[in-house]
């Protein structure tokens, strides 16, 4: 290679520039106006975990001053002014956005207003509302210099309540109050004026009736701001060995909402009395960045916001498609056929949220009452709350079937309803297995194994996405059934590895981390770097959410450097630099971000005609090859490969929602031509349609 220094974008930097492009979407005046609300509560809530996760991470790396560069790739004290920076002139972009948005519901006759604009009758209905539904769940709490200041949990918005005198010698009166978002919405919609529709937010609910909270005290006037404390959201496991890991995990979650405070964000008119109160009493200085903000926080409730207004105000929801060779239930009687005949005959991919994820519950249903069925093992990462998926599984226990769960419990944020199901498995009898020491198993694998004939057969299932109906529906998404035995008995030697961590096997056909896959990636890419030497052709085109491994993006850049052409879809972070002369010519990325969150992970490569064609559970990150357990599944059915490549096709030739993706991160539209827009999502349902016809 020309360049000895690897160059790479931080990935910090990176993510921030990709919640950017989220905020793109709540700025684009294409996309319906309550979409863009969700949009900014999508943006919102990106920017909390940033915050839990990594910020948190990078003050805590601060620690072990000697150990920083080679954990962030430079000083994590500037690197932290560095996001400071980016974090508020995206939160002032940000105001801008919401500020436009609620001039354009006014004119769709649809209003936010805030307590100071209601009118006589809405102000009865606010009062009623207010004393039978909100003060019931209020809790205010006195406090003062002397005593000690509340606990403020994460992922809570509260009101801080200045109970002002004007004389000097009488001392003004604080209070918190949380906003109790937990039981009661955030939107209260009131009754219609003629053709107008009228919104208030819970917060201002509160703030019109304080008086009705506070008729006790003596006070010559009253304010609330809102006030919003996030918390380091790593999980901190003891090493008491008397403790199973059950118990470590739930230990930990306890401890977790105690965390550290990394950000303090705050109402921008606050009385700055009142912020210096509040950063005394929570222990943060100035050198803590606290962020100014708007007049309402907490804005991942937006997501949730109703539309009172015509249906063209939000996205029209698909219908997800049935699958051309599977039993749907709008198939007559004679036309059902089994799973397993089918899976027999050939492989099948489904691809969400374009087509129903109710046929893997279907096939779990029909392999849970199967009498030649005996056993079924999954890998459960992020579980639906109501999953029909473990229904299904509680129900072949409940027929005299084996079932496995390999269960992750350091699945970030989803830790306790995964304890919940796995607890809910073990009491039906089910082998559960918490994972791998030193891994997370981040594997999409189910297997099921069917007596025929006298013989064992097995079904696989092999995804980019969780057994989770709910992000089925939002979440692009690929699912490989088959029977083909290279798949289903490496998927096997997968499955025995959670069950025996001693046992890793060997692998011709999947690949698999973090025992071989980097070193099966390494060799595909030197294969297109050997083809190029010869002048043959040579491509390598991926679609991840996230390349940020750094011997990875090296090799990338030797094979851009002899001559392979290289296409990047990357919807998150992306820390490679494409088109540098010398170094990423023949590199261009991509980025797309549009109404479905773009979650699965396809690799292809040119290999001198005889393409080759992968899924996969991971991303292109140390972690992902390292410290996980992942699977890469090839695909060697021909139809499948040219339907993947027609997929990935549309996605490349998106010129409405795609970026590219560059040195500045300035997240440009790719310009398009009127004349032939492409929209991939809406590309590809059509393409999917069309099959299914």
């Amino acid at each position: 290679m020309p360049n000895k220094n690897i160059v790479l974008i931080n990935r910090e930097l990176s993510w921030l520039s990709f919640n950017e492009r989220v905020l793109q979407e709540a700025e684009d005046k294409t996309v319906p106006l309550i979409e863009r609300l969700k949009f900014l509560g999508i943006f919102s809530s990106n920017r909390d975990e940033f915050f839990r996760v990594r910020v948190a991470t990078l003050k805590r790396i601060l620690k072990y001053p000697k150990k920083t560069h080679r954990f962030t790739g430079e000083n994590p004290g500037r690197l932290l002014n560095k996001i400071q920076k980016i974090v508020i002139e995206q939160q002032k972009k940000f105001e801008k956005v919401y500020q436009n948005i609620i001039r354009e519901l006014e004119q769709n006759n649809i209003s936010i207003i805030s307590e100071k604009e209601i009118s006589l009758e809405q102000g009865i209905f606010i009062r009623k509302f207010f004393h039978k539904t909100v003060k019931p769940s209020l809790f205010p709490i006195m406090v003062d210099n002397s005593s000690k200041f509340p606990f403020l949990k994460d992922k809570s918005g509260y009101l801080i309540v200045k109970l002002g005198r004007n004389e000097k010698a009488k001392k003004n009166k604080y209070a918190l109050l949380e906003v109790p978002t937990d039981s009661i919405s955030r939107f209260v919609v009131l009754p219609k004026e003629n053709e107008k529709k009228f919104i208030i937010l819970l917060d201002d609910v509160i703030r019109y009736c304080l008086k009705d909270v506070f008729n006790n005290f003596i006070y010559d006037y009253i304010e609330a701001y809102n006030i919003k404390i996030t918390r380091d959201a790593e999980i901190d496991i003891d090493n008491d060995l008397s403790k199973s890991f059950v118990e470590k995990i739930s230990k930990g979650l306890k401890e977790r909402k105690k965390g550290q405070p990394v950000r303090l964000v705050y109402d921008s008119e606050i009385a700055p009395d009142i912020l210096a109160f509040i950063m005394k009493k929570i222990k943060l200085r100035k050198e803590d960045n606290p962020i100014p903000g708007g007049r309402y926080h907490n804005f991942k409730d937006f997501i949730s916001f109703p539309n009172i207004g015509e249906s063209s105000l939000s996205y029209k929801k698909i219908s997800p498609l049935s699958h051309p060779d599977l039993p749907s239930g709008k198939a007559g009687i004679k036309d059902v056929q089994s799973f397993f005949k089918i899976l027999k005959k050939k492989d099948v991919l489904l691809s969400y949220p374009y087509q129903s994820f109710d046929h893997i519950i279907d096939f779990l249903r029909e392999a849970s009452i199967d009498p030649k069925v005996e056993s079924i093992a999954i890998t459960l990462y992020r579980v639906a709350k109501n999953s029909n998926v473990v229904k299904a599984l509680i129900n072949a226990l409940k027929n005299g079937k084996q079932v496995t769960a390999i269960v992750e419990l350091q699945a970030r944020f989803d830790e306790e309803a995964n304890i919940y199901w796995a607890n809910k498995l073990q009491d039906e009898g089910a082998k559960v297995i918490y994972g791998v020491p030193g891994l997370k198993v981040h594997t999409k694998l189910f297997l099921i194994t069917r007596k025929e004939d006298n013989k064992i057969i097995s079904y696989a299932h092999i995804g980019t996405g969780n057994f989770n109906r709910d992000t089925a529906s939002i979440y692009t998404d690929h699912s490989l059934l088959t029977s083909d035995k290279r798949i289903t008995d490496e998927v096997a030697k997968v499955v025995g590895f959670y069950s025996n961590n001693f046992k890793s096997g060997t692998y011709k056909h999947l690949l698999v981390s973090p025992f071989f896959m980097r070193k099966e990636i390494v060799s595909l890419i030197n294969k297109e770097i050997q083809n190029a030497k010869k002048n043959k052709p040579a491509a390598i085109f991926l679609k991840l959410n996230n390349l940020v491994d750094s011997e990875m993006i090296k090799k990338l850049y030797e094979a851009s450097s002899e001559g392979v052409q290289i296409k990047l879809i990357i919807r998150g972070i992306c820390s490679l630099v494409a088109g540098v002369k010398g170094l990423s010519e023949n590199i261009e990325a991509i980025s797309i971000v549009d109404k479905y969150l773009e979650h699965s992970r396809i690799l292809i490569f040119l290999n001198g005609g005889k393409e080759k064609y992968y899924l996969s559970s991971a991303d292109w990150m140390l972690r992902s090859f390292d410290f996980r357990s992942e699977v890469a599944v090839p695909i060697y059915d021909i139809a499948i490969q040219q339907q993947l490549r027609s997929i990935f096709d549309i996605l490349w030739a998106d010129n409405t929602k795609a970026r590219i993706l560059g040195s500045n991160q300035s997240n440009q539209y790719r310009k398009h031509n009127t004349k032939h827009k492409v929209r991939a999502q809406e590309a590809l349902y059509t393409l999917l349609i069309s099959k299914k016809n």
